[in-house]
């Protein structure tokens, strides 16, 4: 039986490989223009959002950096999401970078033992968001036209992303003794930054030569998944197969249009696409807001193929983060509503004015390094929080 079903599994995956190497030959001026719709979606949002934040966690990690975070805020993140203290910076980079910098980190600590299998699981499930850059420059400025929206759509993805991260500390809950029953201190924290530091003996410069290697490598790894899987939406798209899915559902679901589907079902695909597609496809301010912050939520198959990439070396479960992604996507709708119903957006026609690739390529940048100094400034304040007081 055993055989019979892998066999199945290697026909249907040759199949399907056939069938898109067939099409890509079929059509390949589609197949070019999409490919480059991919790198270029890359080349404005992902490398400024990611490239300086992969090489400066890089650095961060190798002096230390971490360890030193894990002491301090153990006492706020075992409480609140039953993780270690060095979950924290995890936390934080994927706030600022995006996708996807916390399946990065976090493949990075469970290699090193420093998490467990559940806590890997837990940690990855809230620490992967669309980057800053990507929803107040692409989305709100670019798409919508509209730079103010920005900040519902970030506070929605966000605050969604913290309650499935609250939510995802009751799972795969076993009680078990604490390993550590010391409390916080700057003294103690600071000899476990030391001791790291101890282990990785490099020099500066081959650290600094080691974190742009592999920063690079990674950035690039995400680039190839981004042109990949705009190819296969691309060819899904001229075979009409989500024009298909949309109908199906549409049988059974009358109250939503055609087009509101076809953009849904582009975005569970590529995110940054079924964006697109939503816009064109929807014209109330509220639907928008809506089905963007369902598929920002939900972060698409690109971004899943990428992030299954990056655990694939350890023995964390895709499973859990699909499961997290839905509930980030629901929570996400519901909470951009609710902010719609106290926030004043003006109502007028869209003017949209496509800014040039440098001010994008900028914006993003900015974007991000405002949220890393946020979040960075949050935990230094906890720390300060939860210190005891002598």
């Amino acid at each position: 039986m055993k055989e019979g079903v892998l066999s199945m599994s290697t026909v249907t995956r040759v199949f399907a490989l056939s069938l898109l190497a067939l099409g890509m030959f079929i059509y390949p001026q589609e197949v070019l223009s999409s490919a480059g719709q991919g790198l270029a979606l890359w080349w404005r949002f992902v490398l400024p959002a990611l490239l300086p934040f992969f090489i400066l966690s890089e650095l961060l990690m190798a002096a230390g950096f971490v360890h030193f975070l894990g002491v301090l805020l153990e006492s706020f993140m075992r409480p609140v999401f039953r993780l270690p203290g060095k979950a924290a910076f995890v936390v934080a980079m994927g706030y600022t970078s995006g996708f996807p910098m916390g399946a990065v980190l976090t493949a990075r600590l469970r290699q090193a033992g420093e998490i467990t299998r559940v806590e890997g699981e837990r940690l990855l499930a809230f620490t992967n968001n669309p980057s800053p850059g990507f929803m107040f420059g692409a989305v709100a400025s670019g798409m919508l036209g509209k730079p103010t929206l920005g900040i519902i759509l970030a506070s929605s993805i966000y605050l969604a992303n913290l309650l499935v991260g609250i939510l995802f500390r009751f799972y795969r809950v076993t009680p078990s003794p604490r390993n550590s029953t010391h409390l916080p201190s700057f003294k103690r924290a600071w000899q476990e930054m030391k001791d790291a530091q101890l282990k990785d003996n490099r020099a500066l410069g081959q650290m600094l030569s080691d974190a742009i290697k592999q920063s690079i490598t990674t950035v690039l790894m995400v680039a190839g998944f981004m042109a990949f899987f705009s190819v296969i939406l691309s060819l899904l798209n001229i075979w009409h197969i989500t024009a298909f899915l949309a109908a199906l559902v549409h049988i059974v679901i009358k109250g939503l249009s055609l087009p509101i589907l076809n953009a849904f079902f582009n975005g569970l695909f590529e995110m940054t696409l079924g964006c697109q597609g939503t816009i064109q496809a929807v014209s109330e301010l509220n639907q928008q807001v809506a089905l963007l912050t369902l598929i920002m939520g939900w972060s698409g198959f690109s971004v899943f193929a990428q992030v299954a990439g990056f655990i694939s070396t350890t023995d964390l479960r895709l499973f859990p983060f699909v499961v997290a992604r839905a509930l980030q996507g629901i929570f996400a709708l519901g909470l951009s509503q609710l902010f719609l119903l106290f926030a004043e957006i003006p109502t007028s026609s869209l003017v949209i004015q496509r800014p040039s690739t440098s001010v994008l390529f900028w914006n993003t940048w900015q974007s991000s390094s405002f949220v890393f100094i946020g979040f960075m400034s949050l935990l230094f304040i906890l720390v300060l929080i939860r210190q005891p007081r002598v």
